[in-house]
């Protein structure tokens, strides 16, 4: 079930976020990225609609999964978007 980010106060929704990005508790990016930047980046994307806050009841858990991912019905494994956190579009504002 998709859960629009505006039912979030700013602070449940950063903390939503952040469990999200701290839930492997690994980085392996090319590049170290600070915590509030990774953030801002899933932010950016869950504002913009290139990524989604969906409950899944079966687990009674939240994720954040890609816009396509959601269109595609693919909630079966509900795939994190860790690798757009961690390896941003060249195109991408930082």
């Amino acid at each position: 079930m998709r859960i629009p980010i505006e039912m979030l106060d700013g602070e449940t929704l950063r903390n939503v976020i952040e469990n999200f990005i701290t839930r492997e508790g690994t980085d392996y990016g090319a590049q170290e990225i600070s915590l509030a930047t990774k953030i801002d980046q899933v932010m950016r994307q869950l504002k913009s609609g290139r990524a989604v806050l969906v409950f899944d009841s079966a687990s009674e858990s939240c994720n954040i999964i890609t816009s396509d991912q959601q269109n595609n019905h693919q909630f079966s494994d509900q795939e994190p978007i860790a690798e757009v956190v961690d390896d941003p579009p060249a195109d991408w504002e930082r």
